[in-house]
């Protein structure tokens, strides 16, 4: 890696109390001192110490802004390279001139996430840490933030050490028992091999296990609000979202698009999608909304059906029960403060009688009633501790997965007897499985298309 200086506004573009740009990299210090005007200079401070001053112009001499420096100094920094913050007045102006006197400087624009690829690369944290650094940056909860928080700290990358520790102590004695078999070593027999195997393959397990709850933290359930016109979609996102998000009106067919809002449930974000009321209508325009909620339905994790309970259940509602009997649903029953007219029995041939939740969104009740369905539907009904180390990346899933089956690659090749040579190739290819997962054995192109999708200045 060409191991030049970067720089980069770290802070988002426009009005705000402060602006930050970030400077890493052996010129760090030399190339900010050339534009800040200060009491004292840059090269002769003491590392992590912060100093006011002004940046100027050297041709000019001219005051751009007064700012605050923070000098960090290799290797007690992010990157563990000589590290520079200029905090700068907010807004677009100021922050983009000093950009460009820096620029000017000889310094180069960072890529997208290159401080935090340096900082991988000089083996400050590993690949899986890197990866939870955009997780906190994207988090959309509380829990999703703990989550990323705790994988940046490092509690995944302990526990995949841990089993690659495990699988280079039995590599280590089939290696032994290849070269020196005539050394008294523990015998490599079928059963030895399978129970280090299993060993391993429990701890991947254990962490797979909580791949479905880590993804769904991470991000989000994307959760369908259908059911006819007038039946009270809107009113339920409003509900969730404490806010008038969505048109409440008694004239059927007030929703005539897709509305999103993102709500948390239970410190789960959930991506609410409030749909047309589906039914037949010569309108053209509630034609669209309607057809555009038919395709909602096909890519939510969720869907929840809502029902009047004042009204006789309709054959555009049974054949929505029908179509999707077989996916993540919850029946809601509203209006219940009305007179019932809503005969549940047939509903109860296609769904599950804990399916059902009755509530009125008017009286704000049942609420909580469906918070713990999904809750149960997606957690069964309990989220894991807190200190578990969840998994919710898709790569480290799919790594996980491939380590797991070169393990039982190795465990069959073991209990058919075949020789010990050709098992430590299986072991060898789940260890590498596993270190591609914290970034040791991972090639350059994906480690670039990792760090493309992080943000400027990151």
């Amino acid at each position: 890696m060409n191991m030049d200086t970067i720089a980069a506004i770290s802070t988002p573009l426009g009005e705000g109390g402060i602006s930050v740009i970030r400077v890493s990299g052996p010129d760090a210090i030399a190339g900010v001192d050339k534009i800040f005007r200060s009491k004292s200079r840059l090269p002769e401070a003491q590392t992590h110490t912060v100093h006011y001053g002004h940046i100027v112009n050297p041709q000019s001499q001219e005051k751009i802004d007064e700012v605050l420096v923070t000098l960090m100094r290799a290797p007690r920094s992010f990157t563990t390279e000589d590290v520079v913050e200029i905090g700068c007045h907010g807004g677009m102006l100021s922050v983009k001139h000093v950009l460009e006197l820096l620029l000017e400087q000889g310094l180069r624009l960072a890529e997208p996430g290159e401080f935090t690829k340096r900082a991988f690369l000089n083996g400050r944290i590993d690949l899986s840490q890197a990866e939870a650094v955009i997780d906190i940056i994207r988090s959309k909860s509380d829990r999703a933030h703990k989550m990323a928080l705790k994988q940046a700290e490092g509690s995944l990358s302990k526990k995949i050490r841990e089993i690659r520790h495990h699988l280079v102590e039995l590599m280590a004695h089939i290696e032994v028992n290849i070269d020196y078999p005539e050394h008294d070593v523990e015998e490599m027999t079928s059963r030895f091999i399978q129970e280090k195997c299993e060993k391993a393959t429990a701890e991947i397990e254990k962490l797979l296990r909580t791949a479905e709850q880590g993804k769904v933290i991470r991000e989000g359930i994307v959760t369908a609000i259908v059911g006819r016109p007038n039946v009270g979609k809107s009113s339920l996102l409003n509900a969730l979202a404490q806010d008038n998000k969505a048109i409440v009106t008694d004239i059927p067919g007030t929703t005539r698009d897709v509305i999103e809002e993102y709500v948390t449930m239970n410190g789960i974000p959930l991506k609410l999608l409030d749909t047309a009321g589906i039914r037949e209508t010569s309108d053209l325009v509630e034609q669209i909304g309607v057809e555009k909620s038919r395709n909602v339905l096909s890519d939510a994790d969720l869907i929840l059906l809502v029902l009047n309970a004042n009204e006789p259940l309709h054959e555009d509602e049974m054949e929505l029960i029908t179509q999707f009997s077989d996916r993540q649903m919850l029946v809601l029953i509203n209006k219940t403060d009305l007179p019932r007219k809503l005969d549940y029995t047939p509903l109860l041939e296609y769904i599950e009688a804990d399916q059902l939740i009755e509530m009125s969104v008017q009286n704000n009740q049942g609420l909580d009633d469906l918070e713990r369905g999904i809750s149960s539907i997606f957690f069964s009904g309990q989220l894991e501790a807190d200190d578990s180390a969840y998994v919710s990346n898709v790569r480290h899933i799919h790594l996980l997965k491939l380590a797991k089956a070169s393990l039982a690659e190795a465990m069959q090749a073991a209990e058919s007897f075949v020789p010990i040579d050709m098992i430590q190739i299986d072991v060898r290819q789940a260890w590498e499985h596993l270190g591609e997962l914290v970034g040791d054995t991972i090639g350059e192109s994906l480690i670039d298309q990792i760090f493309s999708q992080f943000c400027l200045g990151k």
